[in-house]
């Protein structure tokens, strides 16, 4: 994987996405040159075009990555990956066309956006074609030995065979382990020399996954091994990086305390990212406006009860504060005071209300809290107090989610569907943490983009 501004990118997805710049940008300029000569006039130098070509090929990548074009099942499935290129390329394109005619500098021959959507749909899908298979083969994959043969060895196993995995594990090596569950794992005793053993496997990298480390340590090993040039990680580092989340099965105070993370030098990112969050509250205030009006009345219509509803909510370092939001449940959902999980096809849900839910627009009038500071737009999804006091004694580093402002949508929002239970929460807060010891603008932006895929295509709406 390669690291990019603190959060990692498999090998494969950067390859085919730099293949992607390149054939887009091959696409702008067949579609260039195919309309000049419909034209009748000679084609000038690409160079000259350069500008061009590069907004071309680079708006479309970012509307490749906002509709999830690159992730594991676009990747797995060629239908997907055709519908989401499809889907991609015509915001792209109408993007495009809005800003060429604003910016005239810029601009291609507008008319020239049909050949070149076109022609780039029909390479990028002969690229995945061609590289399909290639492309989850072995050759893409870091090889990696496990030290442990217990259930955390296994739970390496299990994640090393799900599709679009970035790893292949090629040994296993028992610890003098009680609890050893893997047959195929050979006992280090057979072992003469374990950095050797490591090295003729070919492997770039050793996890260290035992289940009890006081006094099983392998020291003089994962020096020798290291000083061959081999990474060494524990389970918990890796886990982080190949699932983008801290798992809190492995995890220990620790190693949250001295693995790198929640960086103090934050203040310039804090302050763009205040800055972003009052001008794109306005901006997004501003032209929703008659949205929500017309939401709220429709919501006014079709059930009794006003259109608005105030939700005391948790918020940065544990102070609450109140979330505005449009009504998109029955008045008497709740007994006053006694919060209630959302549940699939909520009967309490009314029928303006689905739809509000499943296209987020509910979610608008929250710009108000972002604009008075209380939220963010990205971060940890608020929750409720009455849900907070049973999670905070329920999971443990609960609390730290609420080290970062609270947002509007988030990691976990994009990486997981609607939480409705203590499991669920468990799962929302290993990618909160994640976003909290990881954060940093780019990830942000990875984040806003990623969101327009949830509004397109909706899972886990409640």
């Amino acid at each position: 994987m390669v690291r990019l501004f603190k959060h990692y990118v498999p090998n494969a997805v950067l390859l085919l996405g730099i293949l992607d710049m390149i054939l887009l940008g091959i696409a702008g300029e067949i579609g260039w040159v195919w309309r000049q000569h419909q034209l009748d006039s000679l084609p000038g130098s690409a160079m000259t075009r350069l500008p061009q070509l590069i907004t071309f090929a680079l708006t479309l990548e970012v509307a490749m990555i906002s509709v999830g074009v690159y992730r594991a099942e676009s990747l797995q499935s060629l239908r997907q990956a055709m519908a989401r290129l499809i889907v991609s390329i015509s915001l792209g394109i109408l993007f495009l066309s809005a800003i060429f005619f604003l910016i005239p500098p810029l601009s291609l021959w507008r008319s020239n956006l049909l050949y070149a959507m076109c022609l780039s749909i029909v390479l990028l899908l002969v690229l995945r074609l061609l590289l399909g298979k290639a492309l989850g083969s072995q050759a893409f994959k870091r090889r990696i030995v496990v030290l442990g043969a217990g259930p955390r060895a296994e739970r390496l196993k299990v994640l090393s065979k799900r599709p679009g995995s970035a790893f292949a594990v090629v040994g296993y090596v028992a610890m003098s382990e009680s609890n050893r569950i893997i047959p195929e794992a050979i006992a280090r005793d057979a072992i003469y020399n374990l950095a050797d053993h490591v090295v003729l496997l070919n492997a770039s990298e050793v996890v260290l996954a035992l289940e009890e480390r006081r006094n099983a340590l392998p020291l003089k090993d994962l020096l020798r091994i290291k000083t061959t040039g081999v990474h060494v990680n524990e389970i918990s580092t890796f886990l982080e990086r190949e699932t983008g989340r801290v798992d809190l099965q492995s995890v220990n105070p620790s190693w949250l305390i001295f693995s790198d993370g929640f960086s103090s030098g934050r203040m310039f990112s804090s302050a763009f990212k205040r800055l972003f969050d009052i001008a794109a509250s306005l901006m997004l205030l501003v032209l929703a406006l008659p949205i929500i009006l017309l939401a709220s009345l429709a919501v006014k219509l079709d059930s009794r009860g006003p259109a608005f509803y105030r939700q005391r909510r948790v918020g940065l370092y544990g102070q609450g504060f109140d979330i505005i939001k449009l009504r998109s449940m029955r008045i008497d959902a709740e007994v006053p005071g006694q919060a209630v999980w959302a549940e699939k096809d909520d009967p309490r849900i009314t029928r303006v209300g689905r739809i509000l839910r499943t296209t987020r627009i509910d979610e608008l009038p929250q710009c108000w809290s972002v604009l008075k500071g209380e939220m963010s737009f990205v971060g940890p999804r608020p929750e409720r107090p009455q849900f907070v006091d049973d999670l905070e004694q329920q999971l443990p580093f609960y609390a730290e989610r609420h080290m970062v402002k609270p947002g509007i949508t988030g990691w976990a929002q994009i990486n997981y569907h609607y939480g409705a239970s203590t499991e669920d929460s468990r799962q929302k807060l290993e990618y909160d943490l994640y976003y909290a010891k990881n954060y940093s603008p780019f990830l942000d932006l990875l984040i806003l983009l990623q969101t327009i895929r949830v509004v397109l295509f909706p899972e886990g709406v409640r």
